[in-house]
């Protein structure tokens, strides 16, 4: 799995197939497709055009070619199909996340809405891995086990670095769904700038999910780590996830929707708020 993905990350701009991906793994393709999506969350086509938007992404953010030459150069022949993939995946055209990106007044793309006759909530606690600061996390239910677009639920927790901190998703859809985690820690030394470290997580494996019951609360802990080659990348426009400087945490954690967990917690919902409720 680690030669395939390296291989991706290597030639994503190239025509590649399943095919080409798994001769490279030296396995069948059918088995190499169902071990990697064990080992990632995703399939291996799924991965290869994460990798593609991700790097996009990046151009757009980064440099000044035009959305077209972004296109061409992630391995898309058709403008159309490529802006449909970031949008499908973004939550934004290129165009506004570029002016996202630039401080254009844009807004990152909220969960998806949708009806409210039928959804739970989803509460647990956010934990760090040992040797980081404090750290702003985004968290979210995802349809996949990639964070793209569209969020059901999401909220953004402020952890400390020497315990866990509440959340609490509320107008979860009922279903299953990937609990999703990103965050940027600060670092250990004086300078707050210095060992800034990505952490992704989620509750249990890369292809665990939740179930959410309409009415009722799901429990599930949620546990953040160092990214690594084989995460799908993060596609989703996130909010800035600047580490806080100090968290107040508070005890106790949420057991009934519309309670306050501890910690600072902002909770997006899932479905507008009726006028006048």
């Amino acid at each position: 799995m680690e030669r395939a993905v390296e291989y991706i990350r290597e030639n994503f701009s190239e025509p590649l197939t399943v095919t080409d991906i798994a001769e490279r793994a030296r396995l069948s393709r059918f088995h190499f497709s169902r071990v990697f999506k064990e080992e990632t969350g995703v399939s291996p086509g799924r991965f290869l055009a994460a990798v593609r938007i991700h790097e996009a992404k990046r151009l757009i953010d980064g440099t000044s070619m035009s959305i077209a030459e972004v296109s061409a150069a992630v391995g898309y022949s058709s403008l159309g199909s490529f802006t449909d993939s970031f949008m499908a995946s973004v939550g934004l055209s290129p165009g506004r996340f570029r002016r996202l990106c630039r401080d254009a007044g844009q807004a990152p793309p909220g969960p998806e809405p949708g009806p409210r006759s039928e959804y739970g909530a989803v509460a647990g606690t956010v934990r760090l891995p040992e040797g980081h600061g404090n750290a702003r996390v985004y968290l979210g239910a995802f349809g996949t086990a990639a964070v793209q677009y569209p969020a059901v639920a999401a909220a953004v927790v402020d952890v400390p670095s020497d315990r866990p901190s509440c959340y609490s998703l509320q107008n979860v859809p009922a279903g299953r769904w990937h609990l999703l985690a990103v965050a940027v820690a600060a670092g250990t030394s004086h300078d707050p700038q210095a060992g800034r470290t990505a952490l992704v997580g989620g509750h249990g494996t890369a292809t665990a999910t939740v179930t959410v019951t309409a009415g009722t609360v799901t429990s599930a802990a949620v546990r953040l780590r160092p990214a690594c080659p084989a995460d799908p990348p993060i596609l989703l426009a996130l909010p800035e996830l600047e580490p806080p400087a100090t968290v107040v945490p508070h005890p106790g954690c949420a057991a009934t929707p519309g309670s306050a967990p501890g910690g600072r917690l902002r909770v997006v919902s899932a479905a507008p708020v009726p006028s006048g409720a």
